[in-house]
């Protein structure tokens, strides 16, 4: 267990270092934190930090950084959260891809570092279909799923269909399928065949498959935008290694998506702080993340990924703010 004065040294310390982005000698301390304490016994408590593994000495520098473990004391036990001014944001009820990708957008400019949203998981089941009659043997299929997404396909028909005929097909197919999964959907048509002429029947075969297609496609798993602001971060900048490392991690999405997905069984904003496990594998990366729902039930995960010196106070409020956004957003455009 720290003393008060450790706690207060460690503090100053990390909150110095994610100002200024230099390591912080005990002179520097003294001064910012007003205490009475001799360079000396700085010294000591520094070297105390050390060997507890909560800040080390660069080599470059007689003075200390926040270890992993340093920050995450430094985030479950020191960090005060003041209220900060970002402007009247706002995310208008839309289709949900659009509303996610603006709030990975929103993340992003808020941030100046990464905003990430991982989609929420569908079953591919559609809510209405429709088709439109383009010219002689193209049709238009257009589905709407049950969270509200519009997607379109245009079929190329073995004979011409009236707009009379699609009408029948689309009305056929939203009063007995609606709400059903596309493989039930699929299933079901084969045996209509007897009932339904035949060209109907083709034609009813190829907007199931085509709305299979369209319903997965949609499904982009995360959006991530600002990638580029790690480019103007010191941390990333100097030091090409790391740089490359980050945006191999944001090519591959699948630890990402791992690490989203774990943060959405929590309730609140969560902090990963790169290092201190394989959940965020680089030293270099900090993860601030949290829930949003529909209708009360936790559908997905945001957050932003920055360096791990950045403001965490700063980072709740934006990730917070967003993610209530988001969950007004989604639950007023169903």
């Amino acid at each position: 267990m720290l003393d008060d004065r450790s706690k207060m040294l460690l503090k100053a310390l990390v909150e110095r270092y994610i100002a200024d982005g230099q390591p912080v000698g005990s002179r520097t301390l003294s001064k910012s934190t007003g205490l009475e304490l001799s360079p000396a016994t700085i010294r000591n408590v520094m070297a105390d930090l050390e060997e507890l593994g909560l800040i080390v000495s660069p080599h470059t520098s007689a003075g200390r950084i926040p270890t992993a473990r340093g920050y995450r004391l430094f985030v479950d036990t020191m960090l005060t959260v003041q209220p900060q001014r970002f402007g009247q944001q706002t995310l208008a009820p839309d289709q949900p891809q659009k509303v996610l990708s603006n709030a990975a957008n929103l993340l992003s400019s808020l941030s100046q570092f990464v905003g990430v949203v991982m989609t929420p998981r569908r079953s591919s089941v559609f809510r209405h279909i429709e088709f439109l009659r383009l010219s002689e043997k193209r049709v238009l299929v257009i589905i709407v799923t049950p969270e509200g997404d519009v997607q379109n396909r245009v079929l190329f028909t073995s004979v011409d269909h009236t707009q009379a005929q699609l009408a029948e097909a689309a009305n056929f197919l939203n009063s007995h399928y609606m709400g059903m999964d596309m493989d039930q959907v699929r299933e079901m048509l084969k045996h209509e065949v007897e009932t339904l002429r035949t060209e109907i029947a083709a034609l009813m075969q190829a907007a199931v498959n085509a709305s299979s297609e369209a319903i997965a496609e949609s499904q982009d798993e995360i959006v991530i935008a600002g990638e580029r602001n790690l480019l103007s971060v010191a941390d990333f900048s100097s030091d090409m290694g790391q740089l490359r490392r980050a945006f191999d991690l944001f090519e591959q999405k699948a630890q990402i998506m791992r690490l989203l997905d774990t943060a959405g069984k929590a309730e609140g904003v969560r902090i990963f702080i790169g290092g201190e496990s394989q959940t965020v594998p680089f030293e270099e990366l900090s993860v601030v993340s949290a829930p949003y729902e529909v209708d009360g039930r936790v559908v997905g995960t945001l957050g932003v990924i920055g360096p791990t010196r950045m403001p965490y106070d700063r980072m709740i409020q934006i990730v917070d703010i967003t993610s209530r956004l988001v969950t007004n957003a989604l639950s007023q455009s169903k």
